[in-house]
């Protein structure tokens, strides 16, 4: 920084001011600065301004179950909000349950002296671990589970997705919609049907069948056979996208029309959703909004601020697999 003042003609604080943005140095001076840095061919040393500011304006991010769209829907939004704050982002990704592996990523993220914690997960007892791990680290949990208090949380408003895909099926008339369920041990499927459940309970409706699904188009179409074997509902709600289009495949292999005898909703808008056969009915998350939400609350943690809970609205897309039931 000595030989850049140097060849710059200012001071030593000027061109830190400089390489940290500060914003009360002229333009001239600051362009003479980076010209200066570009011909010394300089780079700072960040090990070592860490140690004078005690930052390092990186976020070590845990993510559960990263091949699941939501999981790392959420990854992308909270790195591109991190980069935009200012901040790197530091990945790593782990099984579906706690564990070691958690605790793990956690302590390698805390000896890189991160400035805080971002964990993404699906699992009710990994908070306990991600709590218990980070100790004193400033963290936020991507969930919709509960969290003890003063740990903020954030999430889509899965619920929210939920009842927006009821409103619209009962509104076209259904009275006996199903659920294609998802996992059980995953926070988002339990509160969806949760929400399914809660839906037609204010409606004054009976639950139509459930059946058991997990995450895959292959579950979507073994459910799609299992409510064939009984009395078909006149809608399905499906755990996610890729579940409807198992059903989709379903149903139309077994000659059933969608939606003319059965409408079919999914979750999460994946990309190709708009070309299935029909194309679906879903609900969208804003994974950017999340993102952004996260490392806000996480900012305001590491600046010593209380944070709480945030849920982030879903947006309807209505496609052509939902219609009116048949009369």
């Amino acid at each position: 920084m000595a030989d850049v003042a140097a060849a710059a003609g200012v001071s030593h604080q000027t061109v830190s001011r400089v390489l940290n943005g500060h914003p009360s140095v002229r333009p001239a001076t600051r362009d003479r600065v980076l010209a200066a840095v570009d011909r010394l061919g300089y780079r700072r040393n960040l090990a070592a301004r860490a140690l004078v500011t005690r930052r390092t304006n990186i976020i070590g991010t845990i993510v559960l179950s990263a091949q699941l769209s939501g999981q790392s829907g959420a990854l992308l939004g909270v790195e591109a909000a991190a980069r935009a704050r200012g901040y790197w982002v530091s990945v790593a990704g782990v099984g579906s349950s706690p564990g070691l592996d958690l605790t793990d990523a956690i302590s390698h993220f805390i000896d890189q002296g991160v400035d805080g914690l971002v964990v993404i997960t699906p699992n009710q007892d990994a908070i306990a671990t991600a709590v218990q791990a980070a100790g004193r680290v400033p963290l936020v949990l991507v969930t919709s589970g509960a969290a003890p208090a003063g740990v903020p949380t954030a999430d889509v408003d899965q619920g929210m997705g939920i009842r927006q895909l009821m409103n619209l099926l009962l509104g076209l008339g259904h009275r006996r919609i199903g659920l294609a369920a998802g996992p059980s041990d995953h926070l988002h499927a339990t509160v969806r049907e949760a929400a399914w459940r809660e839906a037609l309970a204010a409606a004054g409706v009976e639950p139509g069948p459930r059946v058991q699904a997990d995450w895959t188009a292959a579950s979507g179409y073994a459910a799609a056979m299992e409510f064939l074997a009984g009395e078909l509902p006149t809608a399905v709600v499906a755990a996610n996208d890729l579940v409807a289009l198992g059903l989709l495949r379903g149903f139309r292999d077994a000659g059933v029309d969608v939606p003319g005898r059965v409408s079919v909703t999914g979750f999460d808008d994946i990309e190709g959703t708009d070309q299935s056969v029909p194309p679906l009915t879903t609900v969208r998350q804003d994974f950017d909004a999340l993102g952004a939400r996260c490392v806000e609350l996480l900012l305001a943690t590491i600046d010593g601020a209380e944070a709480s809970a945030a849920l982030i609205p879903t947006q309807l897309v209505v496609r052509s697999s939902t219609a009116a039931p048949p009369p």
